[in-house]
């Protein structure tokens, strides 16, 4: 069987505003009612996949054990990235990780943000490419090129094999993304394919293939792996370990130097999202080359994406051609289609002017629910706070603000001091300042309420956790 290693660790900013740092894309609800990670799990569930190994990052966690419930699937483990160090570590830790078990392992390694159409269609592919795997080559997944695209890099097929082949085909090399002249070029030759950043090959082979071309990642990678510690279920790389590793992609580390390559065709429809032009194509204009979500209206528009996130939050185009708009609660991003890759200018731009949504949404969300900030003011703030049936927030104080807790969905169980006591819809509790307090909805439907908080500091580092459920510690994640 095969061992599907989803990377879900990216930060997506170029399809900002609704990709974050906080909560990037592959956890967004980009096309359709399941996030691209969802997908990607879903999509490699069948009977020739093992449940998945699953590279994060910290602040993800709990979004993938929540999202990975609503599928109703569960992960065989969860490895957490102390940092981001490009894709060569991570895969690298997945395959010292297998290997323990099983060093003939196959692993499929797959981005979780990528959208394939015939997803039993890619499954057959994957599996047409399983014997050269199994025979120790590592096998790359190559598209069949639509047009001259410049945000991806390329595969140039060897002499003689079919860029249409049902089995894998012998691979010259790795083209980094070219420019318009040149992708126009290779579009015309016939004999490349888009790199997909998709991967199969057995644990001892690409373990074999980091010892010959990036041995120095191997050491500090293995001394991670064993000196990982498990929390909540959770598989924690040590830290210390795999921050002094290189930050590298496996492209660079060993796919561009690997003389047991092979490529596997790949003619459906496929795309990484890499912006919102990608979206548009992706999500199939009208006949006037439209696309509008719900909450958007085009009148006389061509070409044109227009998206709003909010509900209550109307977004009209009125004689637009080739350009993007997407609205959220907070910001709204209107370009040119044609600039979709500068959209990660537009973040950089908001990082080095301090702005909140650069990286952060209004939305905070937490391993027990979430909350959104309605009103900012002087001393002051308004939260909605919702919280999954069963769960628990910490028992905490804070050193600088008062809470009022107003129930306006479901039942609270609140803890104030030593009182305990049930606080039901339409009523209300005082915590003051410097109180141990905690919360949690002992129903079976999400319980909701309103906070408001007043104080000389706002911020959501004044937290002490005393104990928490979810071994988060102290500030404000934890």
């Amino acid at each position: 069987m095969i061992v599907p290693v989803l990377l879900c660790g990216g930060s997506g900013t170029r399809l900002w505003p609704l990709s974050r740092k906080s909560y990037p894309k592959q956890f967004a609800r980009l096309m359709g009612e399941e996030s691209l990670f969802q997908a990607s799990a879903l999509r490699l569930s069948g009977p020739e996949f093992t449940a998945p190994l699953i590279l994060t990052g910290d602040p993800f966690r709990f979004i993938v054990t929540e999202q990975m419930a609503a599928i109703k699937k569960a992960p065989q483990a969860i490895l957490i990235e102390p940092e981001g160090r490009n894709t060569a570590p991570a895969v690298l830790a997945a395959a010292l990780w297998l290997e323990k078990a099983d060093p003939d392992a196959l692993m499929l390694v797959a981005p979780s943000d990528h959208v394939i159409a015939d997803g039993a269609g890619f499954c057959d592919a994957v599996s047409a490419a399983v014997p050269r795997a199994e025979a120790g080559d590592l096998v790359t997944f190559g598209i069949a090129p639509a047009r001259a695209e410049t945000g991806y890099g390329y595969l140039e097929l060897a002499k003689g094999a079919d860029p249409k082949g049902k089995s894998p085909q012998s691979l010259a090399r790795f083209v980094e993304k070219p420019d318009a002249a040149r992708a126009q070029k290779m579009l015309d030759a016939g004999n490349f394919l888009w790199n997909a950043g998709i991967f199969l090959f057995s644990a001892k082979a690409i373990i074999a293939a980091y010892q010959k071309h990036a041995s120095g990642l191997v050491d500090g990678v293995r001394a991670s792996v064993d000196g990982a510690n498990t929390d909540l279920g959770f598989t924690r790389l040590d830290e210390a370990s795999w921050r002094a590793l290189d930050d590298i992609s496996i492209d660079y580390a060993i796919m561009e130097k690997a003389d047991n390559l092979a490529v596997m065709p790949y003619g459906d429809s496929w795309s990484d999202l890499g912006g919102w032009d990608a979206v548009w194509r992706e999500t199939g204009p009208d006949a006037d080359g439209n696309v509008c979500s719900d909450h958007a209206t085009a009148i006389d528009c061509e070409n044109t994406l227009l998206r709003s996130e909010t509900e209550g939050l109307e977004v009209v185009g009125i004689g637009l051609d080739d350009v993007m708009v997407v609205a959220t609660s907070d910001a709204v991003l209107v370009a040119h289609k044609s600039e979709a890759q500068r959209v990660k200018e537009a973040v950089a731009a908001l990082k080095e002017r301090g702005a909140a949504q650069a990286e952060s949404f209004p939305i905070d969300h937490r391993p027990w629910g979430w909350f959104e900030s309605l009103v900012v003011g002087q001393r002051f703030q308004v939260k909605r706070i919702v919280v999954h049936p069963g769960a628990k927030l910490s028992l905490q104080s804070h050193h600088h603000r008062s809470e009022h807790w107003i129930v306006v969905q479901g039942t609270a169980e609140v803890t104030v001091g030593d009182n305990v006591q049930l606080v039901s819809e339409n009523q209300s509790i005082y915590i003051p300042l410097g109180a141990k307090h905690r919360m949690s909805n002992p129903g079976k439907l999400p319980m909701v309420l309103i906070e408001v908080q007043t104080g000389s500091y706002l911020g959501e580092d004044d937290i002490i956790r005393y104990e928490d459920i979810y071994a988060r510690g102290q500030g404000a994640r934890g």
